[in-house]
């Protein structure tokens, strides 16, 4: 959105592994087979419900996935390459910096890919708390993890992802969001469990298409069980 003939509003990067190695932890609930397309319909949910909010200029997808990179191209989203190759937060950082190498006065948050129950009216409402912090994030629903980090225009974004994020974050001197009816924000998926949770919310069509696939998965793991 523009307000006065300047841009006004969020610029998301948006981390993606090649989807070979992408959420290796859902083998066991999805197969193999299907857990690459898990990732990338996580992917293609969280992009089109990020691309939907209002507050949201712009989506940045840091992949080096040619297939993920044609699917989210199409959908909007701009796609960089991983140049520095050296894990989550230094892709974060470069998409970072590539965002602000076109609008220098970019506000930049780090988004999840895995969000597949993403609600754009939700992600509005953290975005906008966001704003009055020069640093914030918000934690996954365990409390353990972060799901979205922000930093206002001129701000390094300065990401520490993974493991028990949400206290480096806290550390680090981002404020902590905490804010009622943002579970959609917070609910990313890395295990069977947390995909019946974001099923339970409603998720996107990309990754509802994928259900039927992984319930006949599970019960044929169930019958070839022993005793079943």
């Amino acid at each position: 959105m523009r307000r006065d003939g300047a841009d006004v509003g969020w610029s998301l990067v948006v981390p993606l592994k090649p989807l070979v190695r992408a959420k290796s932890r859902l083998s066991r609930a999805a197969g193999e087979e299907l857990r690459p397309q898990l990732a990338l319909a996580f992917a293609l949910d969280t992009v089109t419900a990020a691309l939907a909010c209002e507050d949201v200029l712009d989506v940045a997808v840091v992949t080096d996935d040619p297939v993920a990179g044609e699917r989210l191209a199409a959908l909007g989203a701009r796609v960089v390459a991983d140049v520095p190759g050296r894990g989550l937060n230094a892709a974060l950082a470069y998409g970072a910096g590539q965002v602000r190498q076109r609008r220098a006065a970019a506000a930049v948050a780090a988004l999840n890919a895995d969000l597949p129950a993403l609600r754009p009216a939700e992600l509005g409402r953290v975005l906008s708390a966001a704003s009055a912090f020069p640093r914030a994030f918000l934690a996954d629903a365990a409390e353990i993890g972060t799901t979205l980090l922000c930093a206002a225009p001129g701000v390094e974004l300065a990401p520490a992802f993974g493991g028990p994020s949400r206290a480096r974050h806290r550390e680090s001197g981002a404020r902590e969001i905490v804010l009622p009816g943002a579970e959609s924000v917070r609910r990313d998926v890395d295990t069977g469990e947390d995909l019946r949770a974001a099923l339970a919310l409603g998720v996107g069509r990309h990754t509802a298409r994928c259900v039927p696939r992984m319930r006949a998965h599970a019960a044929a793991e169930g019958a070839r069980a022993p005793g079943v």
